[in-house]
């Protein structure tokens, strides 16, 4: 311990970033040289989502006496995980001192019923060091209309409280170079519009809970790269979304009758995963051609869906097929209608298909069946099944002897 003790304070405090904040608190208590030593990190993690009442009670006390003391000039990160047992005001003055310590990230997990006042100090919307934000928990979101955060790049927010319809929009708008958005909303609340306009954004994540009260959703974000959207909602509402011309990857979940704008805004993507819930089709006209991972995860009308897809994506090269968890047991392919004339990808490009949850009834084995008598360049098809579902003698066996266009198919069976 003397040898390392001898080492210069700024090698001390980068080894004691490899160690958790309460370790390297701890030693403190090693001698004098080690005493104030932590007081200059310029990284804090605080809190456990399992701490106990009294676990809480330490952590605030020690926080209260100590974090005014500290003595970095730059915050690199501080991430607190608090609850009830935290007093508001206590909170928000730990946040205070970070944002003005030149803080660069901040996360805050916060647990409380009944909810306790605003957490957040005003200066945090104000803060022009601020690259990555991330709040969690019941957090009320009040954005004053002066703010601004010239450098916060990633924006994640999960299940927070926003004070009017207005305090998504008016803090995105005050994010002028924000690349990376996560919006998971809270399953009571409404907000009647949701409005995510954001041009530098890069990629974008929504969740919108089934019993969330909303009307309309609109999304530009023209130079999106990875779009994730799960609209969960049973509330008929309108979405309008512009196109997407340089987006690489998508995931889609959505119970939506119209999809038409939704669809539109997509068909540059490269991988596209995809959950239709309801009868909604797209109008012909779309072309996905530069698709070439499409994944469908079958409700009781995708197979039209698939239909019109293989149809529209000349360049696809891998399909994966899965099945919905609430549609277990069922035949979502009764209702497949062959296509009149085979898809160009099933001539020209497609090489891999994955089908995962195979039971094997009429409607799938004759989807399968038309794949493999087909797809010209099929190079494996890789089935995987139940046991209790599907005998794996029967599924080999009905499979293996159907005629196939590609003589290279190999194909692989996979029983659970």
């Amino acid at each position: 311990m003397d040898r390392i003790s001898g080492l210069c304070d700024e090698l001390l405090i980068k080894i004691l970033l490899y160690v958790p904040t309460k370790v390297a608190v701890s030693t403190s208590i090693l001698s004098k040289r080690w005493e104030y030593l932590w007081m200059w990190l310029p990284k804090f993690d605080y809190g456990s989502k399992h701490y106990s009442p009294s676990d809480c009670e330490m952590l605030q006390c020690f926080l209260e006496k100590n974090l005014p003391l500290h003595r970095a000039p730059v915050i690199e990160s501080f991430r607190l995980v608090c609850s009830s047992e935290f007093k508001a005001e206590n909170i928000k003055l730990w946040v205070v001192i970070a944002v003005s310590r030149c803080l660069r990230k901040l996360k805050v997990y916060y647990s409380s019923y009944p909810m306790k006042p605003n957490i957040l100090p005003s200066n945090l919307y104000t803060c022009k060091s601020l690259v990555i934000l991330k709040l969690e928990g019941n957090i009320l979101l009040d954005v004053p209309r002066m703010g601004v955060l010239p450098s916060l790049k990633t924006l994640q927010l999960k299940r927070v409280i926003y004070f009017n319809e207005e305090s998504l929009q008016r803090l995105l708008s005050n994010c002028p170079v924000l690349e990376d958005l996560l919006v998971d909303l809270r399953e009571v609340d409404n907000m009647g519009k949701l409005t995510v306009v954001v041009p530098s954004l890069q990629s974008l994540s929504l969740y919108i809970p089934y019993n969330f009260d909303i009307d309309e959703i609109e999304i530009r974000t023209p130079f999106l790269k990875y779009f994730k959207l799960e609209d969960c909602n049973d509330k008929s509402h309108y979405c309008l979304v512009e196109n997407m011309p340089n987006l690489m990857e998508a995931y889609v979940e959505v119970g939506l009758d119209n999809i038409k704008s939704l669809i539109g805004s997509i068909t540059s993507v490269k991988r596209l995963s995809i959950c239709i819930s309801s009868k909604a089709m797209y109008d012909e006209g779309f072309v996905f051609n530069q698709l070439e991972h499409l994944k469908i995860c079958f409700g009781e009308f995708s197979s039209n869906l698939l239909v019109r897809l293989l149809k529209d994506s000349s360049n696809l090269q891998v399909l994966d097929l899965s099945e919905m968890d609430d549609h277990c047991h069922e035949d979502m392919m009764v209702n497949w209608i062959q296509p009149s004339t085979v898809p160009e990808c099933m001539l020209l490009s497609l090489q891999t298909l994955k089908w995962w949850g195979y039971i094997g009834t009429p409607g799938e084995r004759d989807v399968a069946v038309y794949i493999l008598k087909n797809v010209v360049h099929l190079k494996t098809m890789t089935v995987t099944s139940f046991e209790v579902e599907v005998p794996k003698f029967e599924m080999i066996k009905e499979l293996a002897l159907s005629s196939r266009a590609s003589t290279a198919c190999q194909l692989v069976f996979n029983c659970r």
